[in-house]
């Protein structure tokens, strides 16, 4: 038997299990993964969830981490009960992957790099039964595998307390709470306070040392990936950035100027440097979320300025040095739009400023964020 379970398997065993979980928004279903009838899956407990999944996601051949819960007694568990103890799940992630990218003895690998396995009482400064370690096996060969990695990794004598960290049968996975997905992406400022603060990280430098990151960078993987992620841009619908002409026809004529001539309007008479709202503000070309109300503050320049970005991923920086000094320039990701640029004299926790162009951004009120297809961020606001 191949090692992991075929995605097309998956999909007919949520089908059969959705009948029974109807009472949860957040449990999984087949539009949670990508349909390629090859992947595999393997799950990992390994503390809070946010981290693991994050450590994942950057694996070349990772197709998507999604962070639940698993190894308890009761059906579609929420977070609430989980943390308190009501039962014995704990915090898992399911990974998919591409078994022609990465193998699942990589993965292994991969997870030995992010928890402490001679710790079954939790993680770090997470205790409790919901973070202690495990490995969810689907079948006799993964198993072996993750027993034969476990037992390199006891004869490595980087840890002189005994692995304690169990092997166990994969059971019922529940995808938890939309709040939960893509953490470190949705608030990279919290999420790195938040492990920093864990010693997670500090933990592993101490004990892997230079041997910490893995080397995926090989020619054969870059050719696999880089294909597989045009075919699967080609199949999702990915963002195309409009002409030249037909975002001149589109935009407004300063909005024009701003994203794709990198201009900059004029402080205080622009719309959004007093608005005072609950919201996000997306990308003027692409709608992608950059930046939240939360992280608004009033910097007295005349233009809107945030603390951080919403999604660090949707944002891009380089020098520029048009007005002779360097400056730190701010573009969006996926439609290089201009959108303004950063200092260093914001308020904590970052001690950034984001001083932006409203010519730039779209502003979207909290309650208008599910109607237009952000609701993922209503949580932010609740």
């Amino acid at each position: 038997m191949k090692a992991g379970i075929s995605v097309f398997g998956i999909l007919v065993a949520v089908g059969l299990a959705a009948v029974f979980l109807l009472g949860k928004e957040d449990t999984v279903t087949s539009d949670d993964f990508v349909a390629q009838d090859h992947l595999q899956v393997a799950t990992f407990a390994g503390g809070c969830f946010w981290c693991v999944e994050s450590d994942f996601e950057k694996v070349p051949g990772v197709i998507e981490a999604i962070s639940g819960y698993s190894g308890g007694e009761i059906e579609n568990p929420s977070y609430n009960q989980v943390a308190g103890g009501k039962t014995r799940h704990v915090e898992a992630v399911e990974v998919y992957y591409d078994p022609e990218v990465v193998s699942y003895e990589r993965l292994l690998e991969v997870f030995w790099r992010q928890i402490n396995p001679t710790d079954n009482g939790g993680q770090f400064v997470d205790r409790g039964k919901q973070y202690r370690p495990i490995i969810f096996v689907g079948d006799d060969e993964q198993r072996k595998q993750a027993e034969l990695s476990r037992k390199a990794l006891e004869d490595s004598g980087r840890y002189s307390d005994p692995i304690t960290i169990p092997i166990e049968p994969s059971v019922a996975f529940y995808k938890a709470e939309s709040y939960h997905q893509n953490y470190y992406r949705k608030s990279p400022g919290r999420y790195k306070t938040y492990r920093y603060g864990s010693g997670r990280d500090q933990f592993l430098a101490k004990v892997w040392g230079e041997d910490l990151e893995l080397n995926f960078d090989t020619e054969e993987r870059k050719k696999k990936m880089t294909a597989k992620s045009e075919e699967m841009n080609k199949e999702e619908g990915a963002f195309v950035k409009p002409s030249d002409a037909e975002l001149k026809a589109e935009l407004s004529d300063i909005a024009y100027q701003v994203t794709q001539k990198d201009g900059t309007e004029r402080p205080y008479t622009n719309p959004y440097h007093d608005e005072k709202r609950a919201g996000i503000y997306v990308d003027v070309v692409s709608g992608d979320p950059l930046f939240s109300s939360i992280d608004k503050f009033d910097s007295g320049t005349g233009w809107p300025s945030f603390s951080q970005p919403l999604d660090a991923n949707s944002i891009t920086e380089k020098l520029d040095f048009k007005l002779i000094l360097p400056r730190t320039e701010v573009r969006s990701t996926e439609a290089d739009s201009h959108l303004g640029h950063v200092f260093k004299d914001g308020p904590a926790p970052t001690g950034l400023r984001y001083c932006l162009n409203s010519a730039a951004m779209r502003f979207i009120p909290k309650e208008d964020l599910k109607s237009e297809g952000y609701e993922e961020y209503v949580h932010l606001f609740e």
